[in-house]
């Protein structure tokens, strides 16, 4: 490859950008960075332009030569780029506030990437990333999109099987999260353990081993995370419930932590309307740390990520896409959990299906390893989780009011009826500029009468939000 990369970053107003920014710093070794445009769209100028000056100073201050480059020609940053990264929210915050208070206003999940929030993501996101593929091929025909645009799993495989663009890895950080935190907990090192993972993103599990020996250390990890004097490392968007027991004895798998919100949902629903109606949904409680960070990051005399930033979620986003990029960059076969092609790892999913898998990644990509078969609950969970997920594909693509219904009726977390009916109906009234796949049916609801229950949402909405 060609000494010099251009990174492109769409997305790049994101309070994430300085993590990303530190582990380009971190792995410059290995990754030769020249230029790194940042773009983003309008209602997010500002923001561009306060991470995008902390993001220069970040590398003045590392003694590279690297030029960050800000704008709002998603064409211009794309032009010759060797690596593309997303870490967009269509819609932005507001959009999410939206995708959780109007669930749970009807008793029912309101998520970022679960349940009917979740779903409106995808809705939202899959044409962008389509649109972005699409000019990929004619601008940067070589390049590797690597993505952390939420749903991931979802996200992936639309770019793969309606974009054709298998130069694509998605990312979570929820397995390097489980990866950093699970050795200490029986006395091991990252370097001591094999890790393996499968399932789809935000509904994997994992099996750990000893590399020396071979022996499954598994159940010792989980006897460790279900000690309540032991910090599990749970994502700081979850709430930390504890599973139970003897499920997983019975599994003998490691669940990821957005499981909780299926194997214990009524707890996790029931703290989520408690939050909802006291301090607000997780949306608003992330606006406020947001809004901190973007106070911090104007300090023209700081030039590093800030501690804050770990509390926003996300931790360890830059540990797995630089890390990625480096692998692909100097073929170096890293294992890497991430969303790619099955390709016979779960033999439980079709071939074609994205799933979220231990991989090893190089200049060709991910390779998926073998996982094997599951048993017959996580097999039946998986199955269902990963159809409605192909539903809401289908939606976003071709705005089938049908295929989103079906995908409703499939989701575990939203009670098919004419509740979640309801709940759908405000969402696609709610994200009317951002849906225009739903242009007719939208129409409809509105001539109907249908409007927000919600006051916070309905205001973000009169507010052209």
């Amino acid at each position: 490859m060609k000494d010099g990369l251009k990174i492109c970053t769409i997305g790049g107003g994101s309070s994430y950008t300085p993590e990303l920014m530190n582990g380009f710093i971190k792995r410059y070794d290995r990754l030769p960075v020249k230029e790194i445009w940042l773009v983003d769209v309008e209602r997010g100028r500002e923001k561009l332009e306060t991470v995008g000056a902390l993001a220069q100073r970040m590398w003045d201050a590392s003694g590279h030569d690297v030029k960050v480059h800000l704008t709002l020609d998603r064409r211009e940053a794309l032009k010759d780029a060797d690596f593309v990264t997303t870490q967009f929210r269509v819609g932005l915050l507001e959009a999410r506030i939206k995708d959780e208070r109007i669930p749970f206003s009807y008793g029912m999940l309101g998520q970022e990437t679960n349940g009917a929030g979740g779903m409106f993501k995808a809705l939202r996101t899959i044409p962008v990333i389509l649109d972005i593929v699409e000019e990929m091929k004619e601008l940067c025909p070589n390049a590797f999109l690597v993505s952390f645009t939420n749903p991931s799993g979802m996200v992936t495989e639309s770019v793969i099987r309606y974009g054709g663009w298998n130069r694509c890895i998605g990312l979570c950080n929820v397995p390097i999260g489980a990866m950093l935190r699970e050795p200490e907990l029986i006395g091991k090192t990252l370097d001591d353990l094999v890790y393996r993972f499968a399932g789809i993103d935000h509904f994997h599990w994992h099996r750990v081993f000893d590399g020396a020996t071979g022996e499954e250390v598994t159940m010792q990890i989980i006897d460790k995370m279900l000690d309540p004097n032991e910090d599990a490392g749970i994502p700081a968007n979850i709430h930390d419930i504890p599973f139970y027991r003897e499920q997983l004895e019975h599994l003998k798998m490691i669940p990821c932590g957005y499981h909780r919100y299926y194997y214990l949902q009524t707890d996790m629903l029931e703290d989520g309307i408690k939050d909802f109606n006291g301090k607000g949904c997780r949306a608003e409680q992330v606006k406020e740390v947001e809004d901190q960070l973007f106070e911090l990051y104007r300090d023209p005399n700081l030039a590093e990520m800030p501690e804050l930033l770990s509390k926003r979620g996300g931790a360890h986003y830059s540990d797995v896409a630089c890390e990625s990029i480096a692998a692909i960059y100097n073929n170096s076969n890293t294992h890497i959990v991430c969303s790619t092609l099955n390709n016979g790892a779960i033999p439980d999913l079709p071939a074609d299906a994205v799933v979220q898998v231990s991989s090893y990644v190089g200049g060709d990509g991910a390779k998926p390893v073998a996982f094997g078969p599951m048993e017959p609950s996580a097999r039946g969970y998986l199955q269902l989780m990963w159809n409605m997920q192909r539903l809401v594909e289908e939606a976003a693509v071709t705005g089938s009011y049908g295929a989103l219904l079906e995908a409703v009726a499939l989701n575990p977390q939203t009670p098919s009826g004419s509740v979640a009916k309801r709940v759908v109906d405000e969402l696609l009234i709610a994200h009317e500029p951002y849906l225009p796949q739903f242009a007719n049916k939208i129409a409809e609801l509105k001539t109907a009468g249908v409007t927000i229950k919600d006051d916070v949402a309905r205001k973000l909405c009169e507010q052209g939000l």
